[in-house]
């Protein structure tokens, strides 16, 4: 296993952390926060942002437009049954999401998620490093080259940790912001 493979595993584990640190809201409206919902369209599970435009004319308000207006009462249900903690409106012509004011209480329940995301990350971090490890092993290398190679993953796995705390970090400010 090359150190270029160990950073592209790496960098996986990085960018599916920050991809879970979308679905968590800090109390603005993000079109993020749809990804995963699913809308029954003619009996074919199929995402929101496929079926409508999502706009965010405000911080605290999402547009969904759908492109076919029938479909817009099974936007609605989607949503609802997606249980995200926002009541959709219905106009007729669009549904409107107004995100709620964060609560001091759901703020820190979020930090706790994205801990415990930023700690996930790390466990992928710490599992390609053994898998890294292990392969180095394998080759049977003279000793000095095999420690060398074990030295620029402990390096990469480093690195990577410091990025997830930062990215972290980052993330808990935004969502300890009022």
């Amino acid at each position: 296993m090359s150190i270029n493979e160990v950073e592209t595993k790496m960098q996986k584990a990085l960018d599916n952390m920050e991809a879970r640190f979308t679905n968590v809201r800090a109390g603005r409206a993000n079109p993020a926060m749809l990804n995963g919902i699913m809308v029954d369209f003619y009996g074919t599970p199929t995402p929101i942002n496929s079926l409508a435009n999502i706009t965010v004319p405000e911080a605290k308000q999402l547009f969904i437009k759908p492109f076919d207006r029938n479909t817009l009462k099974d936007i609605e249900r989607a949503i609802n049954e997606a249980n995200i903690g926002i009541t959709p409106t219905n106009n007729g012509e669009t549904i409107i999401l107004t995100v709620p004011d964060l609560t001091e209480e759901r703020r820190r329940d979020y930090v706790k998620q994205v801990k415990a995301m930023a700690e996930d990350a790390k466990v992928a971090l710490r599992n390609v490093r053994q898998d890294a490890n292990q392969a180095i092993k394998k080759e049977e290398l003279p000793e000095d080259e095999e420690k060398g190679m074990m030295e620029d993953v402990q390096e990469l796995i480093g690195k990577y940790n410091k990025i997830i705390d930062e990215k972290a970090k980052e993330k808990e400010q935004e969502l300890m912001q009022v």
